[in-house]
């Protein structure tokens, strides 16, 4: 509790804040002998308007203890009698006064501090389309979100995470069109999370979502407010966290990783093939050192002769079978890109370069690996990029393809293909099927799954996102 006593109260917010020294602590007089004393966290405010708007009117127009509102014009103005829920609001950038004589405190926020610009998001780049991204601060975020959806049934809720990092985080939503069940449970889990911090979106993504232990995040994550906007006109929940440009969104489905924003933006035809681009590119990353070492290792039959001839002849005085082979340069492959992530960028870049033709012709000239081994990984890797949101996921399924195929052949890939493709559609999102809308097939979903069919045929909002307020737009019909 706050003490009348402006000596006790320093002692007490000193001793909440252990001394630290960032701790501002400044006490001043008025004309009137008026003692108050101003705390605030190095930093964290803006000196200016403290100076201009709260020190100067104070000393020179202060009467009486009780006339504080009279003289400061702030909106933000308000009494606290909690030492902790001041304590609180220090750290989020607020100032705390305390006059000598009152047995409480007043809040005041003038929280500024240096920001990153908004730019474009290096991992979604596009060509047609907002270029903005969003940045570390919940509160531009949610203005670059509100900019996008000017209606009064966009609703924030705020919370706070984090037993010693106290991490502010937002549930965004339309309400009216937001699927209430998924809402209801994306309140419940975040409500259960009990831990000391939580520095990064991936924090929450880990806590909440139904499938933990699965390869592939049924949680998406995105760094453009169209999306997030996109999404929540479609009747999901966007989670904001403080600290970080990641937003969230709920629910996921499986054939988000194959779209952008851009489809949207662009001719249907496009985007359409675009998608398929992006689907053959999945599958190329994930079977084709796999495909490679069960056809050189079991099934030489299935292999033109012609070709056949020129992979024998290059593979060689290669001292390695082929699934030692695919999965040593698979294995290069990853550190080359984990040290080029890794370095300062332009150092980085050097060292993806020299990485992959210094090392890769060497490799050849030596004589440990085939070339077209090397072909083959560097398709590999080039099919990899096209579909960046499933990096992991396809990482992990492809070592598990080539010790398949490099140990049981076509047999075993296939088996395994079929596992993997069951455990997707065996996954769910906060209750939504993750295969939706191919599994279960929807007729209304499929429009905007791999084939993107024209914006004006997007009558009805899929049924399984949301059952009450379905309609999105008037039957135009074809112009």
């Amino acid at each position: 509790m706050i003490s009348k006593k402006l000596h006790i109260n320093k002692e007490k917010i000193i001793k909440t804040f252990h001394n630290t020294s960032d701790l501002i602590v400044y006490e001043l007089e008025t004309e009137n002998n008026i003692k108050a004393m101003i705390c605030y966290i190095e930093g964290f405010i803006d000196k200016n308007i403290l100076d201009r708007d709260i020190v100067k009117p104070i000393i020179l127009n202060l009467n009486t203890s009780k006339d504080l509102e009279k003289i400061l014009y702030v909106s933000s103005m308000k009494k606290e009698i909690d030492l902790e829920e001041i304590a609180n609001k220090l750290n989020y950038g607020s100032i705390a006064l305390f006059i000598d004589g009152i047995n409480y405190s007043y809040t005041i926020n003038l929280n500024k501090w240096d920001k990153r610009n908004i730019e474009e998001p290096e991992a979604e780049a596009v060509v047609r389309g907002p270029k903005e991204g969003f940045i570390e601060d919940i509160l531009v975020n949610k203005v670059m979100l509100r900019r996008r959806i000017r209606n009064s049934n966009l609703v924030f809720e705020d919370k706070t995470l984090g037993k010693q990092t106290k991490t502010q985080i937002s549930i965004a939503y339309i309400n009216g069109i937001v699927n209430e069940d998924v809402l209801n449970e994306v309140k419940s889990r975040i409500g259960k999370i009990d831990i000391d911090g939580v520095l990064e979106s991936g924090y929450i993504q880990q806590l909440i979502e139904n499938n933990p232990t699965s390869f592939i995040s049924t949680i998406s994550d995105t760094q453009k407010p169209d999306v997030v906007a996109g999404k929540l006109l479609e009747g999901r929940v966007a989670i904001f966290c403080d600290g970080t440009p990641h937003v969230l969104t709920i629910p996921k489905f499986f054939v988000e990783n194959l779209q952008t924003s851009e489809d949207y933006y662009t001719r249907p035809y496009f985007a359409t093939f675009l998608r398929g681009l992006r689907v053959f590119s999945l599958f190329l990353s994930i079977v084709l050192p796999g495909l490679y070492v069960a056809l050189q290792t079991f099934h030489q039959e299935m292999i033109p002769t012609v070709l056949l001839i020129t992979m024998a002849g290059a593979r060689e005085g290669v001292p390695f079978p082929a699934i030692v082979e695919a999965f040593l340069m698979t294995l290069m492959l990853e550190l080359i890109k984990e040290s080029g992530i890794r370095l300062p960028r332009a150092v980085g870049s050097a060292v993806s370069i020299v990485g992959a033709l210094v090392l890769g012709q060497a490799a050849v000239e030596a004589g440990i690996v085939s070339a077209p081994m090397v072909i083959v990984v560097a398709a590999t890797a080039i099919a990899e990029f096209a579909v960046p949101s499933l990096t992991e996921a396809v990482v992990i399924y492809r070592f598990i393809l080539i010790l398949l195929g490099g140990f049981m052949g076509l047999y075993a890939m296939i088996c395994g293909l079929v596992i993997i493709i069951v455990q997707i559609i065996s996954l769910d999102s906060f209750g939504i099927p993750y295969g939706f809308p191919l599994a279960p097939v929807n007729k209304q979903g499929l429009k905007d799954s791999i084939i993107r069919f024209p914006l004006w045929t997007f009558i009805f909002r899929p049924d399984t996102l949301e059952k009450r307020n379905r309609v999105r737009q008037k039957n135009i019909g074809k112009k």
